[in-house]
């Protein structure tokens, strides 16, 4: 959109916390780095242990003296699992090593698990745990997905932390799973036949499903054969998927809203990866006001390195389109070594259409970026970059630096405000196209962020033409929490405009 993307993109790739915000306010006056404060927040919360989870490292810690480590042996220097048995009746026979536990049946390792029942019997000396009826098992083990699970007919060797589960449900990670079948192995967890979704409701609005699931140490997530379902309805399918559990990125599911350039609109993208670095990626998009404005792309991308070749139509946050037909995107970034910068290069090279004009568009740019600048509770933001744009239609070159600089500060929980300055060679009075391009070269924002209770956020974000002195846009946000998806509703009072969107959670 405009150029405070440029800094917010430049924060997500040195710090992934928030990938791609859930909350993303399309905003010509700034407010996107309150939804990166507000996203941070929704992460850290999802991030921290439930009630249970701390009993179960409180009772470790309690009980670490009675428990063997690993490594440790008996008289007989036979190796001895990191386990504890407790139950309200248990029987144990030594000489074969078989127990049977009824009653409150507690099992807890070291290493961070915890099997709960009503009834649980195996051996000792092979080191297996047998739980026929319902069981409660948690996971909660450094550098892997916090797991918790109720199911049957369970099977675990505590001494090799491989088992076996039939039906269960429960969480791992932030995602509400479930499984006709699961699997336990020392470095990784499989579900068969299983879903998962953010949506915490017994019937979730959304899912996917897939005919096998892997969870992975290293908070990976891997899909395969999948269908993506809106209540009881199959919206698309895929061969494989694979993200991070803790990234927040854009789902396969659609998008609704409306607005008065638009009208009513309903869009979704679509991947097809071919390789590990190669993919294909259809964004759709039907509205009333022009019907279908869709867009294709081939990507590729390889650690710094990005190229895409586009085609269709692409809008900015002031919903002016533009036809892509088609265009080649290359970009190049990285960190400097030693130094708290990034840089970035970057061009593109295409025909460019908008109504009647049409162009053979080139853009260099090259940027550098500082890392985020804490002072105490505030956030400075730097940007700078220099650019040359060339247009075919008027033969026409557009060159110059651009400067950005935010600063936010998060004053409690629920309060967060901002203000920043950009200045722009590039504008809509010495360009050829209007997208993505401001008004005017010089402007000043401010806005703040207000949380009223876990449902409901407001926002508010000023624009000031520093030239003329002048405000130019005032847009009021609301957002609010769903059953399992989120409404934004956006008023340009300057405009006279209202917007509103629709979308599952996350985003």
């Amino acid at each position: 959109m405009k150029k405070i993307f440029a800094i917010i993109t430049a924060i997500i790739i040195l710090n992934p916390l928030t990938a791609f915000a859930k909350y993303r306010s399309n905003s010509d006056t700034g407010v996107e780095i309150l939804d990166y404060i507000e996203n941070r927040r929704r992460e850290e919360r999802d991030k921290m242990l439930t009630e249970e989870q701390k009993k179960l490292l409180e009772d470790i810690e309690v009980k670490k003296d009675q428990l063997p480590h690993p490594g440790e042996g008996n008289k007989d220097n036979e190796k001895i699992a990191p386990a504890i048995f407790e139950g309200d009746n248990l029987i144990y026979h030594a000489d074969t090593g078989e127990f049977i536990a009824t009653g409150k049946v507690d099992i807890i390792q070291i290493d961070g698990h915890r099997f709960q029942s009503n009834e649980a019997y195996g051996n000792v000396k092979d080191q297996v745990v047998r739980i026929p009826s319902k069981a409660h098992v948690m996971q909660v083990t450094e550098g892997a997905p916090r797991v918790t699970l109720d199911g049957y007919r369970t099977f675990y060797n505590y001494g090799t932390n491989s088992g076996t589960m039939g039906a269960a449900r429960g969480k791992a990670g932030e995602y509400y799973i479930s499984g006709k079948r699961f699997e336990f192995y020392p470095d990784h967890i499989v579900a068969f036949d299983a879903y998962q979704t953010k949506c915490g409701a017994k019937r979730p609005d959304y899912k996917v499903s897939a005919e096998k699931m892997e969870i992975w140490p290293d908070q990976v997530i891997k899909m395969y054969n999948i269908k993506f379902w809106i209540k009881d309805n199959i919206v698309g399918t895929k061969d494989y998927d694979e993200r991070a559990m803790n990234e927040t990125t854009e789902n396969n599911f659609p998008r609704v809203g409306y607005n008065k350039d638009h009208g009513a609109y309903v869009e979704q993208k679509f991947e097809y990866p071919f390789t590990d670095h190669f993919k294909g990626v259809l964004n759709a998009h039907v509205e009333t006001k022009k019907g279908v404005r869709s867009s294709g792309e081939l990507r590729y991308t390889n650690r710094d390195f990005n190229t895409r070749l586009v085609y269709g139509f692409y809008d900015d946050s002031d919903n002016i389109w533009i036809q892509k037909e088609p265009s080649l995107l290359i970009g190049y970034g990285r960190p400097i070594k030693g130094l708290p910068l990034s840089y970035g290069l970057g061009y593109e090279i295409g025909h460019w259409r908008s109504n009647s004009v049409a162009s053979t568009h080139q853009k260099y740019e090259v940027g550098l970026t500082h890392n985020p600048i804490f002072l105490g509770k505030y956030m400075l933001l730097l940007h700078t970059s220099y650019t040359v744009t060339k247009e075919s239609a008027d033969d026409s070159t557009v060159n110059g630096m651009n400067y950005d600089a935010v600063i936010g500060r998060e004053f409690d929980k629920r309060f967060a405000a901002f203000a920043g300055y950009h200045y722009t060679k590039n504008t809509t009075e010495n360009s050829l196209f209007d997208y993505d391009n401001d008004d005017y070269a010089r402007k000043f924002e401010t806005g703040f962020s207000y949380v009223l209770d876990p449902k409901n956020r407001f926002v508010v974000g000023l624009e000031f033409n520093t030239d003329k002195g002048s405000i130019e846009d005032v847009d009021y946000y609301w957002y609010h929490d769903l059953h399992c998806s989120q409404v934004i509703l956006r008023y340009r009072e300057k405009r006279d405009k209202i917007e509103a969107r629709w979308q599952f959670t996350p985003w």
